[in-house]
């Protein structure tokens, strides 16, 4: 099925020295960019980490710290990047609590600001697992039948997660070619922050969604622990969460002087 697009919508996929949101780093980026009129661009680069590749991430897709040891380093392609996806929508597998959050990071270290809260973000994942609670391989081999080859390759998994779909709009009936309508299936919550730290409650209303404090609108406890603020900004927290955490706070100072 011809995915019916009012933006262009950029799959893609990332392999990582881990999967630490916070201290890890992207080794390689893929991308298939496919516009509204069924036209394709595809580009998959090598990125220097500036960090050690640990052994087992080297075991899973293949990148050694040899094999991008005179590749750019993001901050050297976050520009072209930036401006590569400049209003497009984005899609991935597992990229709502992984690949977005991750992104989004090195943007925020590069110091390019990109406002990705603004786009559609579809969950090839999280629409399998709704649909039949399977891995990537077997997603590909339930809805394409087709096996898999290179798996864990950014490029390979970024073209089968297309594909992939593709064959679940053909397949379900109910699903909307839609991308509005795709992201929001792709979601279980509404994320205030990519890494899902604080959501928004039925009623519109941030929530803390972790730790102690989880369930608790944030107001209610910027007012009752105010040293929770510093707390996270002094923490090991994603940078999005910490800068989601300030315009929060600022919210609730602002509400106290009027």
């Amino acid at each position: 099925m011809q995915l019916n697009l009012k933006n262009p919508l950029v799959f893609f996929d990332l392999e990582t020295t881990g999967i630490n949101i916070v201290k890890d780093r992207i080794v390689e980026i893929s991308y298939l960019k496919v516009f509204p009129n069924g036209k394709e661009e595809s580009k998959t680069r090598r990125i220097n980490p500036e960090m050690p590749i640990p052994p087992e991430s080297t075991a899973i897709h293949g990148i050694s710290d040899e094999d991008v040891k005179d590749c750019p380093t993001f901050k050297e392609i976050a520009k072209s990047l930036a401006a590569q996806i400049e209003g497009c929508d984005l899609a991935g597998y597992n990229s709502n609590r992984f690949d977005i959050p991750l992104l989004a990071e090195e943007f925020l270290r590069a110091g390019v600001d990109i406002d990705m809260n603004k786009r559609k973000l579809v969950d090839v994942q999280t629409i399998f697992h709704k649909m039949e609670q399977r891995t990537l391989a077997a997603a590909y081999k339930f809805y394409c039948d087709k096996n898999l080859e290179n798996a864990h390759t950014a490029e390979a998994d970024t073209l089968a997660t297309y594909e992939i779909l593709k064959a679940q709009l053909d397949r379900y009936p109910d699903l909307q070619n839609d991308v509005q309508y795709l992201s929001d299936y792709s979601s279980f919550n509404r994320n205030v922050d990519f890494a899902g730290r604080m959501i928004y409650n039925e009623e519109g209303l941030e929530v803390i969604n972790f730790g102690k404090y989880k369930g608790r609108l944030v107001e209610e406890v910027l007012k009752t622990d105010p040293g929770y603020y510093s707390w996270i900004m002094n923490g090991d927290f994603p940078l999005n969460t910490k800068n989601a955490d300030r315009d929060q706070t600022e919210k609730f100072q602002f509400k106290i002087t009027l």
